[in-house]
């Protein structure tokens, strides 16, 4: 037979949330209760712990520094919870306890019953913390429960749509079926937790791009040869008319070039502000130079009607050195040219970029 744990203490465990309470820091708090910091901060945040079968237990924090919804009179409290130890060890019988407290019988036998250890022993601060634990009732996701609308998750999850793509396509895909429909937090909470999602252990390292895995190192923008231009003669962004901001105009397009996995290959990406109408073009191997750039950018703007060609938006890369040409193959097109390392003077064209980098550039 093992040897039983120490108790908890829940004094200090009071002592902490006191402090907490009063704007103390987690480290001074868990010094004036004499606990290491790590018990403490478990004490707060609860903790996980991964078994070897792979399965994740969670363990719920014992402290809460906000105060908990209040639970109904019909649930036994903490204090009652402990009266109902001191007159159980006072040799009480069971209908006496409920004829002092005002409760029924058959709520402090069921009490007894199911919150003692299996010694016998009944302790209210750990009954308390069973009680607390039983009544979420958690129930499995939609996800978990429905093999269909799983299968169908994966799929586009594998073939790199975004949950925000997989939940406004799921009305189409399910018309009528309202309990297939998902968010888009659905689908994330599915992917980073697969235990709560019912999705593949799997699919989170094949689904996540590497740069929320991981983000690289680089050098600030400040550090990178300021002062240094690699348009000539160009149009800033500061000249552009007012009114292409308000979307309410066809025919004002923002661009970029959208290298591959190791320089390798490249994209040029137009997405037109109003509609979001994208143009992807691949450029030859090896090219990225100005010259095939403006070769593929003049191209598809030259097809367009002058209504749908009205500016263009593009940052300071050396590709757009040849922007006087384009011009003139696109006649009636402006182009502007934003502030160094100001990514977000594109915001339409740097959050449809997200989509093309999800596949391998080819």
């Amino acid at each position: 037979m093992t040897r039983p744990g120490p108790l908890p203490d829940y004094a200090k465990r009071e002592a902490l949330e006191k402090l907490l309470l009063q704007g103390v820091s987690m480290s001074e708090a868990a010094r004036k209760v004499g606990v290491n910091r790590k018990t403490a901060k478990r004490w707060r945040y609860g903790r996980h712990d991964r078994r070897a079968d792979g399965v994740m237990r969670n363990y719920a924090p014992v402290i809460l520094l906000k105060p908990a919804k209040p639970a109904s009179p019909r649930y036994l409290s903490l204090d009652e919870r402990i009266r109902i130890a001191d007159l159980h060890r006072e040799g009480h019988s069971l209908r006496s306890i409920g004829r002092l407290m005002g409760r029924p019988a058959s709520t402090i036998s069921r009490e007894i019953r199911r919150n003692s250890s299996p010694s016998g022993r009944y302790r209210p601060h750990q009954a308390q913390q069973h009680a607390m634990a039983r009544r979420p009732r958690p129930r499995p996701s939609r996800l978990a429960r429905d093999a269909v609308l799983r299968e169908c998750v994966e799929t586009k999850l594998l073939r790199r749509w975004s949950p925000e793509q997989i939940a406004r396509s799921l009305p189409a895909m399910f018309p009528g079926q309202p309990a297939r429909w998902l968010c888009a937090e659905t689908i994330y909470q599915a992917v980073y937790r697969p235990d709560l999602g019912g999705l593949r252990r799997s699919l989170p390292g094949l689904v996540l791009r590497h740069r929320h895995r991981q983000r690289k190192r680089r050098r600030h923008p400040l550090a990178r040869r300021p002062g240094r231009n690699h348009v000539p003669t160009m149009t800033s962004i500061d000249q552009r008319p007012a009114s292409v901001l308000d979307r309410h105009e066809d025919g004002h397009w923002e661009g970029d070039l959208v290298m591959g996995s190791g320089n390798a290959s490249a994209v040029v990406t137009l997405v037109e502000r109003s509609s979001r109408f994208t143009f992807v073009g691949h450029l030859p191997p090896g090219r990225k130079d100005s010259a095939t750039v403006c070769d593929v950018v003049a191209g598809f703007l030259a097809s367009l009607p002058p209504h749908l060609r009205r500016t263009l938006t593009w940052d300071q890369g050396n590709e757009m050195a040849q922007h006087a040409t384009i011009a003139a193959r696109a006649p009636g097109l402006v182009i502007y040219v934003c502030d160094a390392h100001a990514p977000w003077q594109r915001p339409t064209n740097e959050n449809t970029n997200g989509l093309p980098l999800r596949v391998r550039v080819s």
